[in-house]
């Protein structure tokens, strides 16, 4: 569910929007006259985004090396590389 508020919202009713955040974990979308102008989101669930973003990254990465030849990992290479992935993301879901 996409959350919208206009932008007077943030200076009138700051906590309220702060805990929308908190509570939905989603970003909150801010419009000016009608038009979209910012997204607000609360420290954890930009960290979690933060991290997904670098996992695919790393994954993409792997992909088009694997594409170009490059040799790989082995199974306990990969399985070490995910364990860490997934134990950063839920680092960061719990900050």
């Amino acid at each position: 569910m996409m959350n919208i508020k206009p932008s007077a919202a943030i200076r009138k009713n700051y906590n309220e929007i702060s805990e929308l955040c908190k509570q939905s974990k989603e970003p909150v979308y801010l419009t000016k006259n009608g038009q979209g102008d910012l997204v607000v989101m609360d420290i954890e669930t930009f960290a979690r985004r933060e991290s997904m973003l670098r996992l695919r990254e790393n994954l993409i990465a792997a992909e088009e090396g694997r594409l170009s030849g490059k040799t790989g990992h082995s199974a306990d290479e990969v399985s070490a590389i995910m364990k860490l992935a997934i134990q950063e993301v839920l680092d960061g879901q719990r900050k």
